[in-house]
C-alpha cells in the first residue's frame, strides 16, 4: 500500500495533538483516551486509504495499544492521591478477566459497522447520562454482592475492549449511581483501565494477524505507527488531568464527560447513515 509521505507526516502532528487530548481526558476522566481516539484513527486511517474492512479492528487496537502507558500512568497519578478503590479494584479482576475475553472473540467476529455502532450507542447513552443525569440519582445506596459485581465488571470490560476505551466510560457513571463520589470513581476506573488495555490490545494484535488491507506498520489490528505518534502526548499530558481532576468540582467533571462522549458518538453516527 503506497502513502503519500506529506500527507503522513500531516496526520502523524495531527495523532500527536490527538495524544495530548487523549492523555489529559485520561487524567481526568479515567477514561483511557479511547473516546478520543478511536473515531480520530477511523478518520485517519480513512484519509490514508486504509481498506474499509478493517478500519474500525484497526482504529480500536490500536487505541488499545496506545492507551496501555497512558493508563499505567494516570493509574498511578490517582493511587498516589489516595482515589483509587484498592478493594473493589480486587473484587472486579474475575469479572473484569471474563469481559476482556467475551469481548475480544466478539470483536474478531464481527463486522467493521457492527462495532461503529456499539461505540455510537453507548457512547451516547453515557453521555446523555452524565448531561442530563441528576447528581442525587441512585440505583441504590451500595453496591450488589459479588455475584452482581462480577457480572456488572464483565459487561463494562467486554463493551469497552468492543470500543476500544478503558473502562472508565461506564465505570464511572455506574458506580456514581451506587453512591460512590466522582473522584474516587474517577481513580479507580482509571486502575481498572489497565487491565483492560493491556489484555484488549494483546487480543486485537492477535485477531489480526495476516488479515488483508492493513496499512504498513501494523501488527495484527494494532498499527504501530499510530501507537507510536499516540504514545508521547498522552503519557505526558495523563498526570496534567489527574492534577486537574482534584481540583475541579463534580458538575464540571460531569459535563466535560457528558461533552466529549456525546460528540464523539455522535461522529461514530454520522459515519454510519453517511457510509
Amino acid at each position: 500500500m503506497m502513502l503519500d509521505y506529506h500527507l503522513l507526516a500531516v496526520l502523524a502532528g495531527t495523532l500527536l495533538a490527538t495524544g495530548l487530548a487523549a492523555g489529559l481526558l485520561a487524567g481526568l476522566l479515567g477514561v483511557g483516551g479511547g473516546i478520543v481516539m478511536v473515531p480520530i484513527l477511523y478518520f485517519v486511517f480513512g484519509a490514508v486509504g486504509v481498506d474499509d474492512a478493517v478500519r474500525m479492528h484497526l482504529s480500536v487496537g490500536t487505541s488499545l495499544g496506545a492507551m496501555i502507558p497512558t493508563s499505567i500512568r494516570s493509574a498511578l497519578a490517582h493511587y498516589r492521591k489516595g482515589a483509587v478503590d484498592v478493594e473493589l479494584f480486587r473484587r472486579w479482576l474475575p469479572g473484569i478477566g471474563l469481559g476482556v475475553l467475551v469481548g475480544v472473540l466478539t470483536a474478531a467476529r464481527v463486522k467493521g459497522p457492527v462495532l461503529m455502532t456499539v461505540f455510537a450507542l453507548f457512547a451516547t447513552a453515557v453521555a446523555l447520562h452524565m448531561a442530563f443525569g441528576k447528581e442525587g440519582w441512585r440505583v441504590a445506596s451500595r453496591l450488589p454482592g459479588r455475584a452482581g459485581q462480577t457480572a456488572m465488571a464483565a459487561v463494562i470490560s467486554a463493551v469497552s475492549v468492543m470500543m476500544g476505551i478503558g473502562g472508565g466510560t461506564f465505570t464511572v457513571p455506574v458506580l456514581t449511581l451506587f453512591g460512590y463520589p466522582i473522584h474516587r470513581a474517577v481513580g479507580t476506573a482509571a486502575a481498572i483501565g489497565v487491565l483492560i488495555a493491556v489484555p484488549g490490545a494483546v487480543g486485537f494484535i492477535l485477531g489480526g494477524l495476516g488479515e488483508a488491507g492493513r496499512p504498513p506498520g501494523s501488527f495484527g489490528y494494532a498499527n504501530l505507527i499510530g501507537v507510536a505518534a499516540l504514545i508521547p502526548t498522552t503519557i505526558l499530558a495523563a498526570p496534567w488531568g489527574a492534577a486537574l481532576a482534584h481540583r475541579l468540582d463534580r458538575v464540571w467533571l460531569r459535563r466535560a464527560f457528558a461533552l466529549f462522549l456525546g460528540a464523539t458518538g455522535l461522529k461514530m453516527a454520522l459515519s454510519l447513515i453517511g457510509g
